[in-house]
């Protein structure tokens, strides 16, 4: 069965991605998704290092969450810096320090990082305990570590690491 449905969750998930993309709930493209979402999977097999294990889907719900609420909340804020224009911006370099040692979390936490808006993340040291990332406008840099660490690099090692 793990050979011909390998990842379960993400066929699903994949299948959800499709339709949202292209804002529909034709047949045809409910269809098409779930084929996507077995068969990127099942063909991208070999390229898994290790099985994914979620050790706590309620955490990862509640990321899931999180997620999306920074995700509105950081859109309007970057609006609102557009609108202000540049003289208001106040831009930074931070440097995270991760306790995350799985590569699949780290992975996660630097796309979780790049999409929110007015964040990206810019470089992750050669040992994978620092993950370097400008923001747009920080006025204080101590606490958009603190933020990161806990909103998203927690959840993700409760979800990816326990």
């Amino acid at each position: 069965m793990k050979r011909w449905l390998p990842h379960p969750l993400l066929t699903p998930v994949l299948a959800i991605v499709w339709l949202l993309l292209n804002n529909t709930l034709e047949p045809a493209h409910i269809l098409l998704g779930l084929l996507l979402g077995w068969a990127i999977p099942r063909f991208t097999l070999p390229f898994w290092p290790e099985r994914v294990r979620f050790y706590s889907p309620r955490a990862a719900g509640r990321f899931a969450a999180v997620f999306l609420y920074d995700v509105v909340i950081a859109n309007l804020a970057v609006a609102r810096l557009i609108l202000a224009g540049p003289r208001h911006l106040r831009p930074c370099f931070v440097s995270v320090p991760l306790d995350l040692t799985n590569d699949l979390a780290i992975s996660l936490l630097a796309n979780t990082i790049c999409l929110t808006p007015g964040t990206v993340s810019a470089q992750l040291s050669a040992d994978r305990r620092q993950l370097l990332i400008h923001a747009l406008d920080c006025a204080d840099p101590q606490a958009l570590v603190a933020t990161i660490k806990t909103r998203f690099e927690a959840p993700l090692k409760e979800i990816l690491e326990c």
